[in-house]
C-alpha cells in the first residue's frame, strides 16, 4: 500500500542542538499511526517539518507520490496535511462557521461584485457539525464552547478541505472519558474513510485502544516501529525511556493518622457558589489527592485557596498561622505555590525567557509594595536559573531561549524549579502531568514524594485516577462543589473513587 506520507532522513539542527536525527516515518491510508517519545524526543518537530512551520536541515518529504525537499504552511494545507495541535487555534471571538473557513472565505459574485457566499459557509458547517455530532449553530462564538467542542471545530476545520492526513497532538488531555470515547468514534470514521491520522499521545492505554501501528522516538533519533496489537505497555515504556518505571511512590502510608498537621482549610466557600464549605487538613509528610469530575469543584478549590478566586468565608491555616489570602502574590508572599492545569495560559509568561521564568516567583517574593520595587536582580536571576536546570534537569540550548521553545515536559519542568526557588511551604499540583511523557512523569512523582518527606506541604488534583493511587497516601473525592467521599491509600480503588464522584455528597469512605 502507497504510505499517504512518508518522511525520509529527516535530520533538523537548531543553534546548538540537534533535535531529529536521521528520522524514517510514513502513514498509511486508513491507519491511526501513533507517535509516541518522552517530551523533547522530537515528536513537535517532526510534526511542524511535516506542517510546514520548520524547514528540515536535510531529508525530504513525500506526498502523493511527488518529493519534496522541504514544505511551507500552505503548501502543506494544499497537499491535505492538517495539524491539530494540543494548544488549540481557533479564535474565540469569531464563530464556529467563521473558524473553519478563516483564511479560506468562499466567494460568489452578485451583480458583478465579488462578495464572501455566507449561505455556502453556514450550510457547509451545519453538514460537518452534524457528521460530527456537535449540536450546535455554526454562528455560536467559539468562545462559548467547552473545550471538548472546539477540538470538534479544528477536526471539522481538518475535515471541511479534504486533509487526507490528520495530525493530533494530545487530543485527549483535556477531554473526560466519555468525550475521549466519542473522539474515537470520529477518528474509526475517519479511518474507514481512508484517511491518515497521526496521533501524538502520551496515555498508553489510549495508544492500545485506537492505534494501528506506533513508532517512537528517543533524543531525537529514531527507536523503531511495531504493530499496535503486538505490545504492551511495559515494552512501549521500556522503548522509550529504556527502563522500568515503577508505579508506587508512597513512602509512609500511615502519616495521615499521625503526622502534624501543616495545613488547614475551614468551611471553604467561593463567593460564586462553586465550592461549598469544604474542609480538610494536610499533615507532615503526606501527599494528599483530589479526585472528581470535570466541573465538581477541584481546580476551584485551589484557585480559591491560592487567591486567584474570592472566598465568601472560611479560613485557610498554614504551620499554626491562619492567612488571610486575597490575591496570588499574597498567596506566593505567605509561601504557597500553584502549578496550574493549563501551563500555557497561566503557568509561564510566554514572551519571557527560561532565565526569567525560572526565577520570577523567587524575586516576586522577595519584592515590596505589590512587586512594584526590587524585582530586578539581573545576578540572581541566572544563579536561580542555572540552580533549576541543575536540579530538574532541564534540556535547552541556552537559558536566553524562550520558553515556548521548550517542550511541554521541560517547560513543566521550569514551572517546578520556579516555585521550589521561592521557597514554597505549600505546592499544589493541577492536573502536574498533562500532555507529560512517562519519564517525566516519573520524575514529577519522585519529586513530590521528596517534598512531602522534607517537610512540604503537597496537594495533588488529578484526572488520572492511576496516577492518584500511585502517589497519594490519601484521596480525597469531590462532586457539585462539596467533599462526597475520602480514602485512605489502602482503602481506595478506581471503582470507589468513581461511584463517590458520580453519586455525590454522602458516599462513604474511609476517614
Amino acid at each position: 500500500m502507497e504510505p499517504l506520507v512518508r518522511m525520509e532522513h529527516i535530520t533538523k539542527t537548531f543553534p546548538g542542538v540537534k533535535a531529529l536525527s536521521d528520522i524514517t516515518f510514513e502513514v498509511l491510508p486508513g491507519e491511526v499511526h501513533v507517535l509516541l517519545g518522552e517530551n523533547g524526543a522530537g515528536k513537535s518537530t517532526l510534526m511542524k517539518i511535516l506542517s510546514g512551520a520548520y524547514e528540515p536541515t536535510s531529508g525530504s518529504i513525500t506526498v502523493a507520490g511527488q518529493t519534496y525537499p522541504r514544505l511551507t504552511p500552505s503548501l502543506s494545507a494544499k497537499l491535505g496535511i492538517s495539524i491539530i495541535y494540543q494548544e488549540l487555534s481557533v479564535i474565540n471571538e469569531l464563530s464556529i462557521e467563521e473558524n473553519i473557513f478563516v483564511g479560506r472565505l468562499p466567494v460568489k459574485r452578485v451583480a458583478g461584485v465579488t462578495v464572501v457566499d455566507h449561505a455556502y459557509m453556514r450550510r457547509r458547517t451545519q453538514e460537518l457539525l452534524d457528521s460530527l455530532d456537535l449540536r450546535r449553530s455554526p454562528a455560536t462564538l467559539v468562545g462559548d464552547l467547552s473545550i471538548s467542542e472546539k477540538q470538534m471545530v479544528e477536526i471539522a476545520k481538518a475535515i471541511a478541505f479534504n486533509a487526507s492526513v490528520i495530525i493530533m497532538d494530545e487530543p485527549t488531555s483535556s477531554l473526560t472519558d466519555a468525550e475521549v470515547d466519542k473522539l474515537f468514534e470520529i477518528i474509526r470514521r475517519l479511518k474507514a474513510e481512508g484517511k491518515g491520522i497521526i496521533y501524538i499521545s502520551h496515555k498508553l492505554k489510549e495508544i492500545l485502544a485506537i492505534g494501528d501501528r506506533v513508532t517512537v522516538l528517543k533524543d531525537g533519533t529514531y527507536v523503531g516501529t511495531r504493530d499496535v496489537k503486538g505490545v504492551t505497555m511495559d515494552d512501549l515504556v521500556t522503548m522509550m525511556v529504556g527502563r522500568e518505571l515503577k508505579d508506587k511512590y508512597q513512602a509512609n502510608t500511615d502519616v495521615h493518622r499521625t503526622g502534624k498537621v501543616i495545613f488547614e482549610v475551614r468551611n471553604l466557600t467561593r463567593r460564586d457558589g462553586k465550592v461549598k464549605d469544604i474542609s480538610f487538613a494536610l499533615r507532615e509528610g503526606e501527599v494528599l489527592g483530589f479526585a472528581g469530575l470535570v466541573g465538581a469543584g477541584r481546580s476551584e478549590t485551589m484557585c480559591a485557596i491560592f487567591g486567584a478566586d474570592p472566598i465568601r468565608s472560611g479560613e485557610i491555616w498554614l504551620h499554626g498561622q491562619r492567612l488571610h489570602i486575597r490575591s496570588p502574590y499574597e498567596a506566593l508572599k505567605q509561601g504557597i505555590g500553584l502549578v496550574t492545569e493549563n501551563r500555557r495560559e497561566t503557568g509561564f509568561f510566554p514572551n519571557f525567557s527560561i532565565k526569567r521564568n525560572a526565577a520570577i516567583a523567587k524575586q516576586l517574593k522577595r519584592t515590596r509594595w505589590g512587586g512594584l520595587w526590587g524585582l530586578v536582580d539581573e545576578r540572581d536571576e541566572q544563579q536561580t536559573a542555572e540552580k533549576a536546570r541543575t536540579e530538574m534537569q532541564i534540556k535547552c540550548a541556552s537559558l536566553e531561549q524562550n520558553i515556548t521553545e521548550l517542550s511541554g515536559g521541560n517547560q513543566q519542568k521550569v514551572i517546578l524549579g520556579k516555585w521550589l526557588a521561592s521557597g514554597v511551604k505549600l505546592l499544589i499540583f493541577d492536573e502536574p502531568t498533562k500532555g507529560i511523557d512517562v519519564g517525566t512523569k516519573a520524575e514529577i512523582y519522585k519529586l513530590m514524594r521528596s517534598l512531602a518527606e522534607n517537610g512540604i506541604g503537597v496537594i495533588v488534583v488529578s484526572s488520572e485516577l492511576p496516577e492518584l493511587l500511585s502517589v497519594c497516601d490519601r484521596i480525597i473525592v469531590m462532586s457539585e462543589g462539596r467533599i462526597s467521599a475520602e480514602f485512605t491509600a489502602e482503602e481506595a480503588t478506581e471503582e470507589k473513587i468513581v461511584k463517590a464522584a458520580t453519586v455525590g455528597a454522602g458516599a462513604s469512605g474511609g476517614n
